[in-house]
């Protein structure tokens, strides 16, 4: 039963980390054409060519951040899940990756000398 559980788990891990990472891709691109839009001077055109289309590209920058947001959150839920059936010792992720601190940890703050 145990094997089971860790097979689906895994299974369901790959598919998160799939849709993280389209999510992550998708804000990338838009955040790219954001960036290209406003170029438009080199092609000779007024700020008001195009103007909505640069509205549109960053409403949807805003609605992908929301979306990676619940993704992070459906992220620790499936964590939890994870405990919840026995496999909270068990890694899913890249072994390598550090694990974000929660906010209930405390912050180290480090002293920086002035130059």
């Amino acid at each position: 039963m145990l094997k089971q559980r860790r097979q689906f788990a895994e299974h369901v891990a790959a598919s998160l980390f799939e849709a993280e990472d389209a999510i992550d891709a998708a804000l990338a691109k838009c955040a790219a054409l954001a960036g290209v839009m406003p170029l438009r001077k080199e092609a000779g055109l007024s700020a008001l060519v195009g103007q909505d289309a640069v509205e549109w590209t960053t409403r949807s920058i805003a609605a992908l951040a929301e979306a990676r947001r619940a993704i992070c959150e459906a992220h620790k839920q499936l964590d939890e899940a994870k405990t919840q059936i026995g496999l909270g010792a068990v890694t899913m992720g890249d072994p390598g990756m550090p694990k974000p601190q929660s906010a209930s940890e405390p912050q180290r703050l480090r002293h920086v000398r002035a130059a």
